[in-house]
């Protein structure tokens, strides 16, 4: 008999919720950093384990909007709470809960969803300071199951699995049985540029990055994109290019070797920049740039 469920996966910026993602799928479909707000949309990544079909819903951090690109990843990690079966609360297992924590386990209460608590980072703490974590959410909330990981490390994955599959139900899949995302590769590969520049760059450049792709063709065995990178601000395109088009080269090079690794070809990536001043305030330019519901 198939199963199937869908599980939210929420908490506050850099907790690492997509490591754990990419760490349960084996590979990577959700760019990582060690910068917040690294996560701007819900990706659904889909492990199916013999009649078994998990879907587990990455989401952007929890935090105080500050502008409409802000807004949009507030309203999907609360629309993916309400449309999940199952929350999965992805914690730092070094502090106790605070804001974030409080309004995701009070949704739990009010709708009765099923949480489970997992508390990631534990390689970094001493047992008693998990442990006064865990006592810490137990006061506030019975999660269904609370599991210390460490997602980068991938200890303890398996187990949140298990507590996973007592919370499936009989049903058919929503995917195949192959599937590993239900995002295009057009998608993926914006992020795999985003992320790059996320990782180059240490000023305020990167949170004002959007990455579209405006063409993406497969000619010969060789698959050709060409992106276009929008910044907030004329000097922000003179860091991004960088002297000579060094930085933009260095970029797009990590990028290009991610890629062909995913698609296991050759990947003629074409990059240029461009400046849409203060497009995250804009709920026009964050719409279109396919920041949306749909």
């Amino acid at each position: 008999m198939k199963r199937t469920g869908f599980f939210g996966i929420v908490g506050r910026p850099n907790v690492g919720k997509s490591t754990l993602l990419n760490t349960i799928l084996g590979q990577k479909i959700a760019i990582v950093s060690d910068k917040p707000q690294t996560t701007r949309g819900r990706i659904a990544g889909i492990e199916t384990r013999g009649e078994d079909q998990f879907v587990f819903l990455d989401t952007p951090g929890i935090f105080r909007s500050k502008n409409s690109l802000g807004d949009y990843m507030v309203k999907t990690a609360n629309s993916t709470m309400q449309e999940a079966d199952a929350v999965i609360l992805v914690a730092d297992a070094g502090f106790p809960p605070e804001e974030v924590e409080k309004r995701v386990i009070q949704y739990l209460k009010q709708s009765g969803t099923p949480g489970i608590l997992v508390l990631n980072k534990v390689d970094l703490y001493r047992g008693e300071t998990i442990g006064n974590t865990i006592l810490a959410y137990a006061a506030l909330h019975d999660f269904c199951a609370v599991i210390p990981i460490s997602a980068k490390k991938g200890k303890q994955v398996d187990e949140l699995l298990d507590e996973c599959a007592k919370l499936l139900h009989e049903g058919e899949w929503f995917y195949g049985e192959d599937d590993v995302t239900d995002q295009p590769m057009r998608l993926i590969a914006a992020e795999v540029i985003r992320e790059k520049i996320l990782r180059t760059l240490d000023k305020e450049v990167p949170h004002g990055v959007a990455v579209i792709i405006e063409e993406y063709k497969t000619d010969g065995g060789v698959v050709n994109i060409r992106a276009e990178i929008f910044c907030e601000k004329e000097s922000h395109k003179g860091i991004l290019v960088g002297k000579g088009g060094e930085t933009l080269k260095r970029i797009g090079s990590y990028a290009r070797e991610d890629l062909e690794k995913m698609l296991e070809c050759k990947v003629f990536l074409d990059l240029w920049v461009k400046v849409k001043a203060n497009w995250r305030d804009s709920q026009r330019w964050v719409l279109s740039f396919g920041f949306n519901d749909d």
